[in-house]
């Protein structure tokens, strides 16, 4: 099986993110077991959880996001603190259901490459604009930053310098590129992806139209439904992991990578499933 490289930045303030990585790493452990996991974090990391890790580093330079809320500020450090020439890029909270090797092969063939693929957890295409209404009013390339890849190269760096700048200057640049009714008043990593591409102009040499790499997108106003009465969606639909790691939300069974973003998603039943799937 092909060894991938996965890193993960996780900062810990409101929600325990080193957990949500430590999920997520069990998760590449089961379904890609080859690969090599990397962890970015300067908070403190357990010795059970140190286990699935192959490096863990510390975030580099000054802390930027100490006093934020959704922790985003460092991100774009991942390129410069990563000990991988060739990395894909997951947030937290993510699970990788499935072998993705077929992924890694396409990938090594891009300097940079961002998914534009998302689908709600019936499997359909992800058409909502709730959450992507600054995105459509100003054209903006519609990236998403919790599956993305780089190769260490010129091209690469050229990225990450803009997205360093458009992130310590997020107001200034989401003003020009995304301002207006849909100004959004925090910094995000999706946002200034999307501007250091329109910048660069680079969103062809970025992106594909190919139905991969992509991911289930669970925030509750992605799915479609018509009646909602709730902002989480698992009070919405039910969960079901068994003991060989197939995961149905309601009656549809997962594949790929599933984006549960809801925080409580992860408890001690779902991690104690893994570590007994993978032997810990």
């Amino acid at each position: 099986m092909t060894s991938i490289n996965f890193t993960l930045l996780a900062q810990n303030g409101e929600y325990d993110y080193v957990e949500q990585a430590y999920l997520c790493a069990l998760s590449i452990r089961a379904s890609n077991p080859n690969s090599k996991i990397a962890l970015i974090s300067n908070d403190t990391v357990s010795q059970k959880q140190k286990k699935v890790f192959d490096d863990i580093v510390t975030i580099p330079w000054d802390d930027q996001a100490a006093n934020s809320f959704w922790k985003v500020e460092n991100r774009w450090k991942i390129y410069h603190a990563t000990p991988y020439d060739r990395t894909i890029v997951l947030d937290t909270d993510m699970l990788v259901l499935d072998d993705i090797s077929h992924w890694w092969d396409f990938l090594q063939k891009k300097k940079v490459f961002f998914t534009t693929k998302t689908i709600t957890y019936r499997g359909t295409p992800l058409t909502s604009v709730h959450y992507r209404k600054a995105f459509r009013n100003h054209n903006l390339p519609d990236l998403y930053s919790g599956f993305h890849y780089f190769e260490k190269s010129e091209e690469a760096h050229e990225f990450y310098k803009w997205l360093e700048i458009v992130m310590n200057n997020w107001e200034l640049f989401y003003g020009q590129f995304a301002g207006g009714k849909y100004f959004q008043k925090y910094p995000s990593v999706d946002v200034s992806a999307a501007i250091v591409t329109r910048i660069l102009g680079c969103e062809d040499k970025i992106t594909s139209p190919t139905s991969y790499p992509y991911f289930v997108h669970m925030k509750t106003h992605a799915q479609d439904w018509k009646m909602l009465i709730t902002d989480r969606w698992q009070d919405k639909v039910g969960v079901y992991l068994d003991r060989d790691l197939n995961l149905k939300i309601g009656n549809y069974k997962q594949r790929g990578i599933f984006h549960y973003t809801e925080k409580d998603f992860v408890d001690d039943k779902i991690i104690k499933i893994y570590e007994n799937y993978l032997g810990l």
